[in-house]
C-alpha cells in the first residue's frame, strides 16, 4: 500500500542544515511593496505574478425565498484578468462561490440540494487513505450541505456521512428560530471537505431581523444596500497555467493528504487582489475568513481605525475600535470601516501580516500579505455616525447577558500525534479518530464549560454544529510538563486529562470584539480556551436534536437503499447527532473532527 508522507512526518527529519540551505529567505522588498519578491522557496509550488488591483470586487447575487433550490455543479471561473479560466465548483449557475441568501430570523426556509457535479477538478489530489475518501470520489464526487451556524435539526445539517452524490437530492429543513446574524453554508463530504470548498463550494447567508434589517431605514441607522458589502477572504496557489493548485509543495507526492498550507495570493469574491470603488462615507463589511488554513491579522495599509460590531451570531452592545484583529477560518466578523478620510482617487487596502506557523514557515512559506484595495470616489456615500450603542435600549435587542454558571466542565484536546499506521501523520481531537464511539454526550438543558486543551503549537479554529457559545478566555499551559504528566497513548485511545496545575498564568479575557455569541473559537498553539456552552432542549427547539436520521449511500440514488463504506463493507443505514471539528479544512479532513449527540 502507497505510504504517503505527508508534510509534517518530513518536517521531523528536517535538520539546521537543510534550514540553513535550503530555503530562501523571506522576501525584503518588491516592485509593489504590498507584494511578495521574486525571492521564492524552491521547496513549495509558486503562483504566476499577476498585476493586483485591476479586477473589480464582485458584488455577489443575493436571493431571499421561503423555499430554495441549491445545485452544486462543474463550472470554469476566470480569477484574474489575465489568467485562462480555472476549473472550478460553484452553486446556482455561479462560476465559483455561491449567492448570499438572506432570510427574515424565525421564518423556516426549505432548501432543496442537488449535486450536479462531474469529475472533481482536484481529482488527482484526493487522498483515498484518508477515512472515508473512495475511489469513486475523483468522477463522481459526494457533496453535504452545512448551514454554518444554523441551529438545524441534525438531518439537515450536513452531517459528513449523509452524502449526495452526482445526480442526487435531499431536502432540507431549517426552521432558523434564532437571532439574526451572519451564518454561512459550504460543503461538509467526509474527507474530501477541503477539496469541494476549495474548489469553490461556499456563500455566505445574511439572518435579518427588524432591529438589523438591512433596510436603509433600519433603526439601528446601519450602512445598507450597496453600502453593506459581504467579503469571502480566501487565499490560493495557481499553477504555471493558471489554473487552481491544491499543493503547495512537492514533498508530499500528489493524491497525499498534505496538512494545509499558506496561499501566496489573496482572493475577494472570487477575484484575485480585487478592487472596490468606494465613496468617501461609512460601509458595513460582512466578513469571513473562507480559507482552508490561514489565520489572518488583519488592518488596513494606513493603520486607520475601524469599528467591530458583532460576532458570528449576531451584534456586540456598542462597536469596538480597533486598528487591526485576527480571524481564523471559519469565523466571520461586522465591520464598519469609514472612508470619509480619504481624498478622490486615495486608496487604502486590506492588509494581512499574521506569520505562518512553524511547519510552514520551514518550508519558507510567507504572509500573504494583502487581499484587496479600496479607492475613493468623487461622492459622498452614507453619512450616517457610528451608532453609539448597538444592544440595549428602544428598537434594539436586549444587551447581551452576563455568562452563564455552568454545572459540567468538560476537558477536551487537540493534539498533532504521529502513528505508525497510513497516512502516519494524523490530526485529533481527544486522540481518537472520526469512528471512534467514545464521543462527547453532553446532556439537553446543560450549560457546560468546556476547557480546550491545546498541546500543539499552532493555532486551531474549533467549530461546534448546533450550538452558539461564548468564549470565557484563553490560559497558557505547561505544555511540556503537562504531557510528562499525562503520557499520550497510542491514536484510538482517548485523552484528556485536565489541565488544572499545568497552567503557565491566568486566564486572559477574550479581545472585546469576541465578546457576542459565536461558533468558532479560535485556540492558540500552547493554550487552555475555555467557552460557555449551553445545550437547548427539544422542547425549545422544537425538534429532537438526538432524533436518528437515515444515511445517504453511494447507491441510494439509484434505487438501492443500502449505504457503504470506501471500503465496500456494509455500514449502518442511521446516524445520528452533530460533529464538532477544527475549521483548518485539511484537519477536519484527518482526522480533527469527531461526533457528538445532545441526549436527554
Amino acid at each position: 500500500m502507497r505510504q504517503p508522507i505527508g508534510r509534517r512526518r518530513f518536517l521531523r527529519g528536517v535538520g539546521a542544515g537543510l534550514i540553513g540551505s535550503a530555503l530562501v529567505p523571506p522576501p525584503t522588498g518588491s516592485a509593489d511593496p504590498l507584494l511578495p519578491s521574486g525571492a521564492e522557496s524552491p521547496l513549495l509550488f509558486h503562483s504566476p505574478k499577476v498585476e493586483p488591483f485591476v479586477d473589480e470586487l464582485p458584488r455577489i447575487p443575493v436571493v431571499r425565498a421561503d423555499r430554495l433550490e441549491l445545485i452544486a455543479s462543474s463550472t470554469t471561473h476566470r480569477f484574474h484578468r489575465d489568467l485562462p479560466e480555472s476549473p472550478a465548483l460553484g452553486y446556482n449557475g455561479m462560476s465559483y462561490l455561491g449567492p448570499t441568501i438572506e432570510h427574515r430570523a424565525g421564518r423556516p426556509l426549505n432548501m432543496r440540494f442537488t449535486n450536479r457535479i462531474g469529475a472533481h477538478p482536484f481529482a488527482a489530489d484526493m487522498d483515498t487513505s484518508v477515512h472515508g475518501v473512495s475511489e469513486s470520489f475523483r468522477t463522481a464526487p459526494p457533496t453535504s450541505l452545512h448551514l454554518h451556524g444554523g441551529v438545524t435539526p441534525p438531518g439537515s445539517d450536513g452531517h459528513p456521512e449523509q452524502l449526495v452524490f452526482p445526480g442526487g437530492s435531499i431536502d432540507h429543513d431549517f426552521p432558523l428560530a434564532q437571532d439574526a446574524g451572519h451564518l454561512w453554508y459550504h460543503d461538509h463530504a467526509m474527507g474530501i471537505t477541503r477539496t469541494n470548498v476549495y474548489a469553490g463550494l461556499a456563500g455566505m447567508f445574511l439572518l435579518r431581523d427588524e432591529f438589523d434589517s438591512g433596510e436603509p431605514e433600519n433603526p439601528l441607522g446601519l450602512p445598507a444596500g450597496e453600502f453593506e458589502v459581504p467579503l469571502v477572504l480566501q487565499e490560493k496557489i495557481f499553477t504555471a497555467d493558471g489554473h487552481q493548485s491544491i499543493r503547495s509543495t512537492f514533498i508530499v507526492p500528489e493524491g497525499g493528504w498534505e496538512g494545509g498550507a499558506v496561499g501566496d495570493i489573496g482572493i475577494v469574491n472570487g477575484k484575485i487582489w480585487p478592487q472596490l470603488p468606494v465613496a468617501r462615507g461609512l460601509y458595513r463589511f460582512r466578513v469571513l475568513n473562507a480559507a482552508s488554513f490561514s489565520v489572518w491579522n488583519l488592518f488596513f495599509g494606513n493603520r486607520m481605525r475601524f469599528w467591530v460590531i458583532g460576532n458570528e451570531h449576531g451584534l456586540l452592545d456598542a462597536p469596538v475600535p480597533v486598528r487591526q484583529l485576527r480571524l481564523s477560518p471559519g469565523e466571520r466578523v461586522d465591520l464598519l470601516v469609514d472612508f470619509s478620510g480619504l481624498a478622490p482617487g486615495d486608496s487604502v487596502e486590506l492588509c494581512n501580516d499574521e506569520a505562518p506557523v512553524f511547519q510552514a514557515a520551514i518550508l519558507g512559506e510567507v504572509a500573504m500579505p494583502v487581499f484587496c484595495r479600496f479607492r475613493a470616489e468623487d461622492r459622498l456615500g452614507f453619512t450616517g455616525p457610528v451608532p453609539d450603542r448597538l444592544r440595549g435600549g428602544n428598537h434594539r435587542r436586549a444587551a447581551l447577558a452576563p455568562l452563564a454558571m455552568p454545572t459540567v466542565i468538560r476537558d477536551v484536546t487537540v493534539s498533532q500525534p504521529y502513528a505508525v499506521r497510513n497516512p502516519p501523520a494524523i490530526m485529533s481531537l481527544n486522540n481518537i479518530t472520526f469512528a471512534s464511539p467514545d464521543i462527547e454526550m453532553p446532556k439537553q438543558g446543560t450549560v457546560e464549560q468546556w476547557n480546550i486543551i491545546n498541546i500543539t503549537p499552532d493555532p486551531h479554529p474549533i467549530h461546534l454544529h448546533l450550538v452558539t457559545f461564548r468564549i470565557l478566555g484563553r490560559a497558557p499551559l505547561r505544555t511540556v510538563d503537562y504531557q510528562l504528566a499525562h503520557p499520550q497513548p497510542p491514536v484510538g485511545v482517548k485523552w484528556a486529562p485536565s489541565a488544572d496545575g499545568f497552567l503557565a498564568g491566568p486566564m486572559l479575557p477574550p479581545e472585546p470584539w469576541e465578546a457576542g455569541w459565536k461558533d468558532v473559537v479560535r485556540v492558540d498553539g500552547g493554550t487552555v480556551t475555555s467557552i460557555i456552552v449551553r445545550f437547548p432542549t427539544a422542547e425549545e427547539l422544537g425538534f429532537d436534536p438526538d432524533a436518528t436520521f437515515p444515511r445517504l449511500g453511494a447507491h441510494e440514488h439509484h434505487g438501492h437503499t443500502g449505504a457503504h463504506a470506501a471500503d465496500g463493507s456494509a455500514e449502518t443505514a442511521v446516524l445520528q447527532g452533530y460533529v464538532w471539528h477544527c475549521h483548518i479544512l485539511d484537519h477536519e479532513d484527518h482526522d480533527m473532527m469527531l461526533k457528538y449527540r445532545v441526549v436527554r
